[in-house]
């Protein structure tokens, strides 16, 4: 088993993460933001899709998690107001859970993960501006069971706290499963494929990609949406070719490539007829639920339920589904902020992403 590398902590820590002060005992000289995790800890074939570069325990389920984001990304590009990307910060979210749950929870890395749930709020977009260097990330983590049940299923949900530079300017969780290869066998049924073994996508049909600027991306091969007719629903285009969507096999369609879906048809439906990316809008938060597996062989629908503006806030939720052969994938709630004159969003903080906790 892969034992961190940290520097221990030479205090002893008597409050929980996300106070100050385990900030200023832990997140100093003991978390480094010098080099990537093990990119196989994060379930990354692409090290430079490796965020992570270190956690330290706080607690018997807390934990500081370090990470670094790039000033720019192929995928996850800065928004027209300089931010970064806040899909970002779910893969992060993805990734801290990972590397936990293997270095510190003895989760073999052979397990297979399957999410069940997500979430992330932008709490402070200010805070993401990007300067002259990379953006040094903490999580503050807490670890939860829930319905756990080793060694042959585990089950997690981690919460975090994102902060920049100490300041706090988020919150996320997320909701897995861990389970054997046989019980991950028995969950695809026939769309089970052997570890690492290469997969096929849908047939080549000859639709073409949304322009990228009007979803909100710089470069045509990470627009995700399709449509067969004008009056037929929007498609999510699975491209296992892809180098970061698919960064290695997969025998279903990931979660962050669903996310991808729903923030672009979004993105899309709050610009009509805007080519200039980004404007008048940005993302703040995304709270999905996962209810099926998507296969890689059929076509995705992007269903918009619901688009409800929010009276003085200047904010917008757009609910969302996933749906293939009729079945429900997955479920999102978006929440968007208007930006102002200066490029900012405008974020009301009384109001939360969902009643979710």
């Amino acid at each position: 088993m892969h034992q961190p590398v940290v520097t221990p902590v030479s205090t002893p820590i008597r409050t929980t993460a996300g106070s100050t002060a385990v900030r200023a005992e832990v997140q100093g000289p003991q978390l480094r933001w010098l080099q990537p995790v093990p990119r196989h800890m994060v379930h990354r074939a692409a090290i430079a899709e490796v965020f992570l570069t270190d956690a330290v325990r706080t607690g018997e389920h807390s934990f500081l998690v370090a990470a670094q984001w790039p000033r720019d990304h192929a995928l996850y590009s800065p928004g027209s107001d300089g931010t970064s990307d806040p899909l970002l910060f779910m893969e992060t979210i993805r990734q801290a859970l990972v590397y936990l749950a293997h270095a510190y929870y003895e989760v073999p890395l052979t397990h297979r993960f399957i999410g069940f749930g997500s979430e992330f709020e932008i709490t402070d977009p200010a805070a993401l501006r990007i300067g002259g260097e990379p953006v040094p990330v903490v999580l503050e983590a807490r670890w939860v069971w829930v319905g756990n049940r080793p060694p042959n299923r585990y089950g997690m949900r981690l919460e975090v706290v994102l902060t920049v530079g100490g300041r706090t300017c988020g919150r996320g969780a997320l909701h897995v499963v861990a389970v054997d290869d046989k019980r991950y066998a028995m969950l695809r049924g026939r769309g089970a494929k052997p570890r690492g073994v290469a997969v096929t996508g849908p047939a080549p049909r000859p639709l073409e990609r949304v322009h990228p600027a009007a979803v909100g991306r710089l470069r045509a091969k990470d627009s995700v949406l399709v449509r067969e007719r004008t009056d037929g629903p929007w498609q999510l285009l699975v491209d296992v070719e892809h180098p970061i969507f698919f960064d290695h096999p997969s025998d279903h369609v990931p979660l962050m490539v669903t996310l991808e879906g729903f923030r672009q048809l979004a993105h899309l439906l709050l610009h009509p007829g805007d080519m200039a990316r980004g404007a008048g809008h940005t993302l703040l938060g995304m709270e999905s639920d996962c209810l099926a597996f998507g296969e890689l062989d059929a076509p995705i629908d992007l269903v918009v339920r619901e688009r409800a503006p929010e009276t003085g806030s200047g904010r917008t939720r757009v609910t969302l589904d996933a749906v293939q052969n009729g079945t429900a994938l997955a479920t999102c709630r978006t929440l968007w902020g208007t930006r102002a004159a200066d490029g900012a969003a405008h974020v009301d903080h009384r109001v939360p992403v969902s009643s979710t906790a």
